[in-house]
């Protein structure tokens, strides 16, 4: 039985060319594209994949916050990280996430494949420039005992952070999550908080950072 994947990418030219490729191979089948985290999680819901690739910087939802979403609701279905970003912030945080496999986006068509069979007979993939991320990120963190600010947000506060740093207004936010315009303040107003932070741009800033929206930096 041919393994299915869901291809999870804000580029539409890249999901299109990663599903021509995949599906010549006879063990792997694409069976549904996204464009967002949120999306992803309701095909992801509908389908049951066997696996999940799964871009980082995405709209509405970042592929970080999506994994661990997945993997709270269906801890069976495998993550396989493709992304730009090889900073260890972006690697040690989707990991943390539970994903089973990291890959750059300059890895080859093989790799990937390669890294799809391997989590799905149990194993974890990543690729050579990951795994030097990861080998510095666990030295410096003993000699550092580096500290992540993300961690103390609940889940709920990550998603507000992100909408807040796309772009979207309280009210809008509310909509989406479907809360009350109070409900969403006093989240801002602890996001805040916890993050030290005390303007709305701070917090873009500080997401940007983080991995959690493709703006830019102004």
């Amino acid at each position: 039985m041919a393994i299915k994947i869901i291809l999870a990418d804000d580029h539409e030219i890249t999901r299109e060319g990663l599903r021509s490729l995949l599906d010549r191979e006879k063990d792997l089948q694409v069976v549904a594209e996204a464009g967002d985290g949120r999306a992803t999680l309701d095909l992801v819901n509908e389908l049951k994949p066997d696996v999940v690739v799964m871009d980082i910087t995405m709209p509405k939802l970042n592929g970080i916050d999506a994994t661990k979403a997945i993997l709270q609701d269906h801890p069976y279905i495998k993550v396989v990280a493709l992304s730009v970003h090889s900073d260890r912030l972006f690697v040690s945080e989707m990991l943390a996430a539970g994903a089973s496999a990291y890959l750059l986006k300059e890895s080859s068509f093989k790799e990937l494949t390669r890294a799809i069979r391997s989590v799905m007979e149990g194993g974890t993939y990543l690729c050579p420039r990951v795994v030097d991320t990861v080998v510095k990120d666990y030295a410096d963190q003993v000699l550092r005992k580096d500290f992540n600010a993300l961690p103390t947000l609940t889940n709920r506060e990550r998603e507000i952070l992100q909408l807040l740093a796309d772009g979207n207004t309280t009210k809008e936010i509310a909509h989406t999550l479907s809360l009350s315009v109070k409900t969403v303040h006093t989240h801002r107003q602890r996001i805040m908080e916890k993050l030290g932070i005390d303007s709305v741009a701070g917090l873009v800033k500080f997401a940007i950072r983080h991995g959690m929206t493709t703006l830019d930096i102004p």
